[in-house]
């Protein structure tokens, strides 16, 4: 079995199988991100081939084994999970003899790889928190509820560009003191004409407003700026998790955010009334887990 949980810019992947003397063995690599939104079917494929199948003709017995691939992606929404399917199948089966490798498996979201990471096979409500924010209602096998989170410009409360968003606007109209404004652009190298062609004329804003969050992380001894990040936080708990209507559900995490500001998240989903669930930073090791119960379960 083969598991992935992609982002844009980077993908874990698991390689699980069975030897002859029925140890198992588990194999883990990195590779760019795979985003078939983002990405043609050409630039898949390329990953595939240059990245993802020299890693695993390493292992030993895997040039003539069947795969069964469980990918979890960023961009692989429902009408994304055909194409997935047919561009992996395309680079497995290749230069494969007619019915010499079937290709199985699933396609999905990684906000579904989120909710099977932290709640396994039971209800709960999970979130991810990185440079974006998303969040599900879980019934333990699917999600059944989804708050839409609508990206930076929109929505994605809670995560790194709207953490940026919010310290930017701060330290330029006077919520935070100006000599932490000061020290940031001193720090950065940035002026204020920078900062407004990044975000309103180069690609990829959001990634630069949530790379203040390297500056934020290390003065949080400030008040205001603390208080900044808590209320972020406790945004993104009413904004997305209070419509699901379930505090009696815990509230789990994956993603960077999540996991730099644990203590200030924990203390966000206190004042809004959630009970936290489990913080994970990648939810990789958890998707073997999930998996690897099924698989001994069909085994069994």
């Amino acid at each position: 079995m083969l598991i992935a949980d992609s982002g844009s810019t980077k993908t874990d992947w698991a390689l699980l199988y069975r030897r002859q003397d029925g140890q198992m063995v588990d194999s883990r690599f990195q590779t760019q991100g795979i985003n078939p939104v983002l990405m043609s079917e050409e630039e898949v494929v390329a990953v595939m081939r240059n990245e993802v199948l020299p890693e695993l003709e390493r292992v030993s017995g895997w040039p003539s084994a069947d795969v069964c691939v469980r990918f979890y992606g960023a961009g692989v929404r429902p009408d994304m999970e055909s194409k997935m399917q047919r561009t992996v199948s395309c680079v497995f089966q290749d230069g494969v003899p007619a019915g010499g490798r079937s290709v199985s498996g699933s396609f999905s979201s990684d906000l579904l790889g989120a909710a099977r990471a932290l709640c396994g096979h039971r209800e709960g409500i999970a979130c991810i928190l990185g440079t974006g924010a998303n969040s599900c209602l879980y019934d333990g096998r699917h999600i059944v509820a989804n708050t839409p989170a609508l990206g930076f410009i929109l929505g994605d409360e809670g995560g790194g560009a709207a953490l940026g968003k919010r310290f930017l606007n701060a330290i330029f109209k006077g919520a935070l003191p100006a000599a932490m404004r000061d020290d940031y652009l001193e720090q950065t190298g940035l002026t204020l004409s920078d900062i407004i062609r990044k975000v309103y004329r180069e690609p990829m804003a959001n990634r630069f407003l949530a790379s203040t969050s390297l500056y934020i992380a290390g003065h949080l001894d400030q008040p205001e700026l603390r208080q900044l990040v808590v209320d972020n936080f406790r945004d993104f708990f009413r904004r997305n998790i209070v419509p699901y209507g379930r505090k009696d559900l815990p509230v789990g995490f994956v993603g960077s955010m999540a996991s730099h500001y644990e203590t200030l998240l924990r203390e966000a989903a206190d004042m809004e009334g959630f009970a936290m669930g489990d913080i994970v930073k990648s939810p990789i090791s958890r998707l073997c887990e999930y998996h690897l119960a099924d698989l001994e379960t069909q085994e069994g």
